[in-house]
Parts: C-alpha cells; structure tokens; sequence
C-alpha cells in the first residue's frame, strides 16, 4: 500500500512491474514512510486517504480514520431514506465527513446537516466534500446536538467515541495517534450516546429514527437508553464480525 501511494500506480501496475526500480527520491520517501509505520503511525495517516463506501476521503490526525464496521451504520441509514425523497439527515461527530458524504452521495435530495466540536475536523470535511463535488451537506461546529440550533430531522445518526476513559487499548497500536476526543467518553465509553439520545428526541419529527454505531459489548445497554428514553421499535445489527454494532429506534409521541 506505501509503495503504490509513493509511486500513483494500481496494485495491478506493481505486480506486472514488479522487477522494475525506483528513483532515489522516490526510494527514500518509501522508506521514511516505512520507517514511521514501524513506530505504528497509522497508514491512514501516511497515505492520507481512506476507502470508505464506495468514497476515497482524505484524512489527517485532526479526525479519526473511517472503519470498514461504520459503513454498516450507513447502510442502515440508506435502508430508511427512500431513494426520491426530500428529508433532513443529520450526522453528529462527523470527523472526516465520511457517514454525511456517504449518506449525501447515495441520495442526492436529502439535505444534510454534519457536526463536529472540532473545528479542525469541520475543515477535513469540507474539504472531502468539495473534492468529492457534493453540494447537499451542510457543516456547522457544535457538540453534538447543540449545533442543530431548533432544526428538525428525519434521521439522526452518529459514530461517536464510544470506548472508556481507561481502556488499555488507547494507549496501543493506531490508537494511539488519533484523536483522543474521537475515541474516549467518560469511565464506561457512553458519555456521548447517553447525551445523544437524551437530545435527539427534541430534533427528530415524529417517526424519525435515531442510529448509533457503539461499542461490541454497548448493545444491551444501549437499547435499554433507548427504550428508557422512550424510543420504540428499538433494534441491533451485527457487524461482519458478528458483533453487535449499531443500534437504533423510532421516535413515537404517543
């Protein structure tokens, strides 16, 4: 993967020229590339591009690198967004943009409405989104859903940091240069999906669905946040892994 990055060409290209060589200049850039991977620098980061949904996005340590297991929150959303039709979508905690620009693409008569507390993500996503030439998403700073102001949404989705404060694992491999505020919240991880779903209700039309990506083992609680908050028709989707991953439910007034 550097070494395709290094040189522009396709995994193809390089196994056809695999006996050719390389200038000194571009040889040396490889081998820097490599040598700050051996200190586990992220190869989202040494590239500056992630794959995501069928979008390349450009990333920088300023925003947390798209997983493969957040694409599935994406189609989950897609799955509740009729191909032509005008509604309002908002992704809370965008980083990249990558959930938003996905959304956006797929259905390109839905306005969407991206957050995120960081005005250095906000500049990575709207980047991505002028590159990637897509005009329906609108960005605006804030923490969570205080940047919504008094908008109103049909669906409401968000990736937000979902592991604990201690977990061991933040101070290991890639973890450990993405952005702490991306990845952590509170000593349980559910900092933010608690203040998410208590918010939410008071920005969702009646029938609008709330979606989370969380944490393999945050199911059970997040489904009981959920129904305690009085969400109905509360479920949990898997992962390829099997694990569970995404939650969600409807809002019904009743």
């Amino acid at each position: 993967m550097l070494l395709r990055h290094v040189l522009g060409v396709s995994e193809a290209w390089l196994i056809a020229h695999a006996d050719g060589s390389i200038d000194p200049s571009r040889a040396a850039h490889y081998h820097a590339l490599i040598e700050r991977r051996t200190r586990g620098e992220p190869v989202g980061y040494l590239t500056g591009i992630r794959g995501f949904h069928e979008l390349d996005l450009h990333v920088t340590p300023d925003v947390l690198i798209p997983r493969p297991e957040t694409e599935l929150l994406v189609d989950l959303a897609l799955q509740r967004i009729p191909v032509d039709t005008d509604c309002a979508v908002a992704d809370l905690g965008t980083g990249s943009g990558a959930i938003a620009l996905a959304i956006a693409k797929a259905r390109p008569r839905v306005r969407v409405v991206a957050t995120d507390a960081s005005a250095e993500a906000l500049q990575v996503a709207r980047a991505n989104a002028a590159r990637l030439a897509i005009g329906n998403v609108e960005f605006r700073q804030g923490d969570w859903c205080d940047a919504l102001g008094d908008a109103m949404f049909d669906l409401i989705v968000s990736n937000p940091p979902y592991i604990a404060e201690g977990d061991r694992h933040l101070r290991e491999g890639d973890l450990r240069f993405e952005p702490l505020a991306a990845l952590a919240s509170g000593a349980d991880g559910l900092d933010a999906i608690r203040n998410i779903v208590r918010e939410a209700r008071a920005h969702l039309h009646e029938g609008g669905w709330l979606m989370l990506e969380h944490g393999f083992n945050h199911g059970p609680a997040v489904r009981d946040l959920l129904a305690a908050h009085g969400y109905v028709g509360v479920f949990t989707e898997r992962d390829l892994e099997g694990r569970e991953r995404a939650s969600g439910a409807q809002l019904r007034n009743i």
